[in-house]
């Protein structure tokens, strides 16, 4: 039995499709399937019971999920877990706190894999902040000329879905077959939905005020504005193979994955 925490998000609805066609028996846990909660110990072990892999997508929101997750983590290895594959980021290293100290502690699991995705696709299409600033034809960010190999949460899926079954151990590195500033990735954008789609870059704390007047948390907003100044110093312009080493297949480019959503 496979366990898939976030069934009802943008991966982790495609990693059950992708278990499910290969006949993977999956369970999934999320708040308004089966009320699974991180935080609520009354629902982790009927969660948790007969299952050897796990797909672990952190709690929403929490700008350090370490401390909610590593206590049902724990509890779940004690109890026949063998498999555990992270969705991380990219641009998270293993560390004591925090992000990476999630990538850390899943490292303790007998069998481990660590996806580290670069930016999702996604991102420019249903509820994301990007998306809504490509409907409106204008999307802020504080990454400057900074590229990024936008990649398709299907070819995470799929990398994810090797993982569980235990084809993909280890480190993944995902990311899409090139590597685009927004500039040029809301021109692709914008060639789609058929109206001019703008690119404003902004210094960091404007971008932190811009993410809580939209909704976020003020402490994880300061993440995602950290991430953007990371990627304005060209921490995310690298392409890798993983999507076609593990998939046997390329990764799907930018426009294509918005033509298929938004065309």
């Amino acid at each position: 039995m496979t366990l898939v925490t976030g069934a009802t998000g943008t991966t982790g609805r495609r990693v059950v499709a992708a278990l499910e066609a290969l006949d993977v028996p999956v369970r999934r846990a999320s708040r308004s399937l089966s009320g699974f909660d991180w935080a609520d110990p009354t629902t982790h072990d009927a969660a948790f019971d007969e299952v050897e892999a796990l797909y672990l997508m952190a709690p929403v929101g929490e700008a350090d999920p370490l401390p909610v997750v590593e206590p049902v983590l724990r509890r779940a290895l004690d109890r026949g877990l063998r498999r555990v594959v992270l969705l991380s980021s990219s641009l998270i290293e293993p560390s004591s706190s925090g992000y990476g100290g999630l990538a850390t502690l899943v490292r303790e699991a007998p069998e481990w894999t660590v996806l580290r995705p670069s930016w999702f696709a996604q991102n420019f299409t249903g509820d994301h902040a990007v998306a809504a600033g490509v409907r409106a034809g204008r999307v802020l960010t504080a990454t400057g000329a900074g590229r990024v190999p936008f990649v398709d949460a299907g070819d995470i899926a799929a990398v994810a879905a090797a993982g569980l079954v235990g084809t993909a151990p280890g480190e993944q590195l995902i990311t899409g077959p090139e590597a685009l500033s927004y500039d040029e990735a809301c021109a692709v954008a914008a060639g789609v939905v058929g109206h001019p789609v703008e690119h404003v870059s902004v210094p960091p704390a404007a971008f932190v005020d811009h993410l809580v007047e939209a909704g976020l948390p003020r402490p994880m907003a300061q993440v995602l504005a950290g991430l953007d100044e990371l990627i304005a110093a060209g921490a995310e312009d690298r392409v890798t193979d993983v999507v076609a080493r593990v998939t046997g297949r390329p990764a799907r480019p930018l426009d294509t994955v918005l033509r298929a959503a938004l065309g």
